[in-house]
Parts: structure tokens; sequence; C-alpha cells
């Protein structure tokens, strides 16, 4: 099968996902205690499929947990109908109201300046990190904007996102999850006081529209709260992925330049390298996926970097492409669960693009860029660049 922590196997998944590919779509994973999809359909069905659904297990024991299994108990993500119908509805149609579009102009000045200040620091300092000047700080100042969090607050946010997100991993320490329940209750406590404020004083974002909606306040934090860690962890991770792949195949990364679609190369770099590698179900009913049967209780996951592999979907699945259409991946989900922040994402990743190859057209590597030890999460710690 394969092992979650080790070096190799994570930093280049890809060759074991064809493997078992080539065995079967779906297969038991000991370590992982599931089983797991890994073709593209097998992991489509998993996705789709209505007696498969997100079944939230509160975190255990409770009395350790009560701020992380709040965001998650109320949370569009972790519910499924007739719940997860009323939460999508209310919060799809507050997005509906306008915000991707108000931000357009905003993201795209965002960008541009983050990247404008990272040549300068390239300039002054003959290198940058793309992910501290521009990947991670991009994603969190767009959430900041929909949310319309008080710039001396944004600073808060990735370090509350980083450490609730480790709750998500195989196997993490005693002190991640003191660490992630910590950040799990200063957040919740923020929103919450940012939700009062805003109903007793509306604004043009989205936590006046969703304080104003039937959302319960719990709701409305559980909502705050997924927009951070899915928008943010899964933005930052697709920046640094895909300018790591773009810049080791130069072809690409000109083909941006000379003016290639920002849209479709999204897409493709969102396929290639995928930020979150594994999603969960549970059966609620006997369910039989590629032949794999399941009973009430069965856990499965798609895993999504192996269904973007699949040849059987994808033309030369290993070669990065920015100019390929269709693009039929799953890095914003199927069915109910389709990320209803897909929209804001797109437009985020474009502008990035747009600014990083505008502005820094000869940008290079000045040092090998370092993993992150996650494999669910899927992203980089480092990516040192420079300028010809």
């Amino acid at each position: 099968m394969f092992d979650t922590s080790d070096p190799g196997f994570l930093a280049d998944p890809y060759p074991r996902f064809a493997e078992l590919r080539e065995r079967g779509e779906v297969h038991w994973h000991d370590g992982l205690g599931l089983a797991i999809a890994v073709s593209h359909a097998a992991c489509s069905a998993v996705l789709r499929h209505r007696s498969l659904g997100r079944i939230w297990a509160d975190a255990t024991p409770l009395e350790r947990f009560a701020s992380f299994n709040l965001l998650h108990r109320n949370s569009l993500l972790e519910n499924e109908p007739p719940a997860h119908t009323r939460l999508r509805r209310t919060i799809a149609g507050a997005f509906g109201r306008g915000h991707v579009e108000r931000l357009r102009p905003t993201v795209a000045a965002l960008a541009d300046g983050l990247v404008a200040r990272l040549a300068e620091k390239i300039d002054a300092d003959g290198a940058g990190d793309l992910l501290t000047e521009v990947a991670e700080p991009l994603p969190v100042q767009v959430i900041a904007e929909l949310l319309a969090v008080p710039e001396a607050d944004r600073g808060l946010l990735v370090p509350w996102s980083h450490a609730i997100v480790r709750m998500y991993e195989y196997g993490l320490s005693d002190d991640g999850k003191r660490a992630a329940e910590q950040a799990a209750a200063e957040f919740a406590g923020y929103l919450r006081d940012l939700t009062r404020v805003r109903a007793a004083s509306p604004g043009d974002d989205l936590i006046s529209d969703l304080a104003a909606s039937d959302l319960s306040g719990d709701e409305v934090v559980a909502t705050g709260a997924l927009l951070l860690m899915a928008g943010h962890e899964a933005s930052v991770n697709v920046l640094g992925n895909g300018v790591t792949a773009l810049l080791r195949r130069r072809d690409q990364w000109q083909s941006l330049v000379d003016g290639a679609p920002r849209d479709v190369a999204v897409e493709e770099l969102i396929r290639f390298d995928a930020p979150l590698q594994l999603f969960e179900r549970t059966a609620t009913a006997d369910v039989e996926i590629a032949g794999y049967r399941l009973a009430p209780g069965d856990k499965i996951a798609a895993l999504l970097g192996a269904a973007a592999r699949d040849p059987l979907v994808f033309t030369e699945p290993d070669r990065l492409d920015v100019t390929r259409t269709p693009n039929a991946h799953l890095g914003f989900g199927a069915g109910i669960h389709y990320c209803v922040g897909a929209p804001l994402a797109r437009i985020e990743l474009a502008s990035a693009l747009d600014a990083l190859t505008r502005r820094l057209p000869d940008l290079r590597f000045a040092g090998e860029p370092s993993r992150r030890p996650e494999f669910v999460i899927r992203g980089l710690r480092t990516l040192p660049v420079t300028r010809r």
C-alpha cells in the first residue's frame, strides 16, 4: 500500500497511486483504517453517492474538544440533508448577493501588490519566499475582505487555520490536538464577537449577511471558520504546488508568460498536484463502489490526487499542460458538497498567476522547495525564488 509518513511517498505519491489504479479501483488501507478509491470513476461515485455522507463524529474526549467539535458539528461541510440543504441554501444565497464580483477588483489589486512586494524583495535581497510573500497572505487577505475582518486582527487568522486543519491528518500528536482545540476556541470566540458587532451594525460583507439570516449563532461561526480553513489552506497549496510545477517545466511557465488563459491554467494546477489528497465519506446504507461493498458505518475515502492522474480521463495525466481543456478534476469536490467558494478561489488563483507572470516573467528557483510532512493537506513549507 503506502505509508503516509514516508518522506519518499510524500515527495511524489503519484507513481504509487498509478500502481494501485492498475490493481483495482478501490482498496483497503490498514494504516488509514478505511477503504480508498483511486480511479476517477470510483472517486466521483464516492463524492456523489447519496448513501455516502459526511457524518460528523465528535473528537473525543468531548470535554477536551468542545470548540473544535462546535466548529464542525455546525458546518456546511460536515452535515447532510436536511441540515445541509438549509445551510447551503442560506450560504449560497449570501454569496449570490454579489460578494464574489464585489471582490474581483480587490483580489486583483491584492495579488498585484503582493507580487510587487516579492519583486522588490528579490531585487533587494537576491531572493524571496513565494509562500510567505504571496501564497500565504493572499487567500487570508481575501477571506478577511469577504468577512470584513479588521486589518489589525488579520494576523491571527493563519495561525488559527494551520493549527485547526492539522486535526485532519492521521496520527497527530497530543500537543497538536491541544493546539487545534485552543485555536478553535480562540477563533470561535473571535467570530462570535464579530457576528455580534455586525448584527448590531451591518456592513457590505458576508458575516453581516449571515448574521441577518436564519442561521444560528453557532452556524454563522462555523461558516466563517470553514471559509478560512477551506479557502486559505487550499489556495495556499494550489499556488505553492502549482508554481513549483510550472518552474520545473519551463515551457509551461513560458506559455503563461506569453498569455495562455489564466483561468484554464488554474484548473490544471488544481488537477496536477492536488492540495487536498483525501476526502472521507461514511456509508449510511449498503453501498457498492466499483465492486467494493460497504455496510452502514463503513468509511471510504476518495483519493483526489489519484483520481486526477487517471489516464482513462486525462490524456498524458503525468504531464502538466496549462492549456488542458476540458479538465474534469475533482479538486472542488462533487455532488451536494461541491465547494461553495470555488468561484472566489478561481478568481484569487488566476489573479496571482497573472501578477506573477506579468511582474516576474523570469522567475526561477533560488533553492529547492521544502515540503510539509503531511499527506491529506499537500503543500510546501518554503518556496525560495529569484529572477534571472
